[in-house]
């Protein structure tokens, strides 16, 4: 693993480094260091990544029993990688709010997360039509009510069909309707999230737009998360 070497300080960051705890600001120095005193702060670095990326990956483990210990150490190690990548681009992002170990300890459990929910859906294909119509209905509803619901779930299949790009209708059934994680999509898409976050946000308003032109109320569903 090749470990990229942090630029220079500014001024700006020396002076706000003076504000910082003592662990903390020793952390920036030695990370900035040269030499054996770096390389012997990467790795203390990397062994916190390790525990933090542990931790997620056996906090989520009774979700996901297939897994086995060997694969389950194997995630843990590749989020910990990435994620001591992640800090040493962005250490200069740390603007003292907490401790710099529990600034890097985020980075970890992002990416656990990330690596697990991908590997949740390695192999599965990625569905991009609805498996079912009924995540936009409401139970128990009185007559009347459930036949507005029902006006309006039609006039939103229609306009899914109708007002959307097929890129902008296959985002947002993976997305919103099927439950695909968004990294997941990204990945199989060769996109970005921002870039599906962004179809996401355009399809939905297509869609109230649509819905506010009939006379319909949109449902929360529509609404931005």
């Amino acid at each position: 693993m090749v470990v990229p070497v942090t630029e220079s300080l500014q001024p700006v960051a020396l002076g706000r480094d003076r504000s910082l705890d003592d662990e903390s600001r020793g952390w920036l120095r030695d990370l900035r260091a040269d030499g054996a005193t770096r390389d012997d702060a990467v790795a203390r670095l990397h062994a916190l990544l390790v525990r933090a990326a542990r931790f997620e990956v056996l906090r989520r483990r009774p979700t996901m029993p297939y897994l086995r210990g060997g694969e389950l150490d194997d995630i843990a190690q590749q989020a910990a990688d990435d994620a001591l990548m992640s800090v040493l681009r962005r250490i200069d992002d740390f603007r003292g709010d907490s401790r710099f170990t529990t600034f890097v300890y985020k980075f970890a459990l992002l990416e656990a997360a990330v690596k697990l929910r991908k590997r949740v859906w390695q192999g599965r294909e990625i569905p991009l039509e609805p498996e079912s119509w009924g995540v936009f209905a409401s139970a128990g509803l009185e007559p009347d009510a459930e036949a507005e619901q029902g006006e309006l779930l039609e006039a939103l299949r229609a306009a899914i069909d109708q007002k959307l790009t097929p890129h902008q209708r296959s985002v947002l059934l993976a997305l919103a309707v099927n439950g695909v994680p968004i990294d997941v999509l990204a990945e199989r898409l060769s996109t970005t999230r921002g870039a599906l976050y962004k179809t996401l946000h355009d399809a939905r308003r297509k869609l109230r737009k649509h819905l506010h032109d009939c006379g319909l109320t949109p449902d929360n569903w529509l609404e931005e998360k």
